[in-house]
């Protein structure tokens, strides 16, 4: 039923963001096989990896010459292909884009890694937070005294994942007019560097400056935070704009017209010190009834556990419970086409016959 029905995206087993690409593929409707090799891999030893949801399995030897050759079938019946290896595993493999697009000229190669295809590092091992920390994403999250990395979340799949399904959507999109492939080189540290668009135009306008807790959205200014609650929770505040912030004020008991209370930079420090006092004296529940679903800008900060039974999780059906695991359900959402869990994690090979059979190849 999803938007992307009818497309057809051949993965290349891997860990992380193209999975988690794969996945939001397959959520929208797309139909996704993932190749595999013969007795899978888990490096992370998942009894369930959500990552994997909703697609097929076929298992192939690809250091066998049968086994490339059927992995070449499914490619010339595909859309797209999304890969994550170091740059040359595929062309080792006899894989890459010549040999792909040799048999389909249309098909989306869709490339993620964490350096790119070229560039000094391109061959270097790295993780998420090394991507980050080269575009000045990590410097600027922390504390004063410390940095703290964001989980995974900026590289691996905000600027990875996400960056690799945008272009290979946009890809298919422009392959339909052009009937021309191409290759798409997703790198994470574009794409983290490419998150940080806003932080770059701030800093141009000497808005921003390279201390962190020092900027609007970093915890520098004392009306955009978290701050603790007698009994040990936390709450989130965004008040940003004056007539937001003037709520807040009313609503912990400060004057809002009284001259220390500003807004101005130099208050930041002494008005953060004394809202947090205040949010000392009553537990979490106290301050979420006095302000969730106000202009305040407020919410608790949830744990893991909390926030799929949040009221308006529950209304929205944010989480979802599929094949017996509590998970995030598709998103975006769309009025005519909705996307939806197409099944369970295949288990390694489950489905080669069902797919070879499906997509004609011998």
């Amino acid at each position: 039923m999803g938007p992307l029905k009818g497309y057809r995206v051949v993965e290349m087993a891997g860990l992380g963001p193209v999975p988690f690409c794969a996945m939001l593929l397959s959520d929208m409707g797309a139909d996704v096989v993932r190749i595999d090799r013969e007795g899978g891999n888990n490096p992370l030893g998942l009894k369930v990896d959500v990552l994997n949801r909703g697609r097929r399995s076929v298992a192939l030897d690809l250091k066998s010459s049968q086994g490339v050759a059927t992995c070449l079938d499914l490619v010339a019946k595909a859309d797209a292909l999304i890969e994550g290896y170091r740059p040359g595993v595929m062309e080792r493999l006899g894989l890459g884009p010549q040999e792909c697009q040799a048999r389909n000229p249309r098909l989306a190669y869709g490339r993620m890694t964490g350096w790119g295809q070229e560039g000094p590092l391109a061959d270097a091992a790295g993780h998420d937070i090394n991507y980050i920390a080269l575009t000045g994403a990590l410097s600027a999250m922390g504390t004063r005294e410390s940095v703290v990395p964001p989980l995974n979340l900026v590289g691996d799949f905000g600027g990875g994942a996400l960056y690799l399904a945008f272009g290979v959507v946009c890809a298919m999109l422009e392959g339909k007019s052009s009937g021309k492939g191409q290759v798409v080189d997703a790198a994470m540290v574009d794409g983290a560097a490419h998150l940080m668009a806003m932080m770059y135009g701030l800093k141009h306008n000497g808005q921003w400056i390279d201390h962190r807790s020092s900027n609007l959205l970093d915890g520098g200014a004392h009306f955009y935070g978290a701050f603790e609650c007698a009994d040990g929770e936390w709450v989130a505040i965004g008040s940003i704009e004056p007539q937001f912030y003037k709520l807040l004020l009313q609503g912990v008991g400060i004057d809002p017209d009284s001259s220390d209370a500003s807004q101005e930079p130099a208050n930041w420090p002494k008005m953060r010190e004394r809202l947090q006092a205040v949010f000392l004296r009553q537990p979490r529940a106290h301050w979420c009834a006095l302000m969730e679903g106000t202009d305040i800008c407020f919410a608790p900060v949830l744990s893991m556990s909390e926030a799929p039974e949040h009221p308006h999780n529950v209304a929205r059906e944010t989480f979802v419970r599929e094949f017996d695991v509590l998970q995030p359900a598709p998103a975006p959402r769309f009025a005519r086409t909705p996307g939806a869990i197409a099944g369970p994690p295949p288990a390694p090979g489950e489905h080669t016959a069902e797919v070879l059979k499906e997509w004609g190849v011998e």
